[in-house]
């Protein structure tokens, strides 16, 4: 019983953490685009390809 008034305050403390990094990321747009990185390695650059070697 002794180690409930340690733990119930440490689990809401890791809570409100857990909640105010979830919304930090939303305001800082880490959720904008999810395709773009799925799709961009599937696209080919031109400009960094090097020519084949014979």
């Amino acid at each position: 019983m002794d180690s409930l008034v340690f733990l119930i305050p440490l689990a809401i403390l890791f809570g409100v953490v857990a909640l105010w990094i979830f919304f930090w990321s939303l305001k800082s747009d880490q959720y904008e685009d999810l395709d773009g990185a799925a799709e961009r390695i599937l696209l080919d650059d031109e400009d960094d390809a090097s020519p084949p070697r014979v």
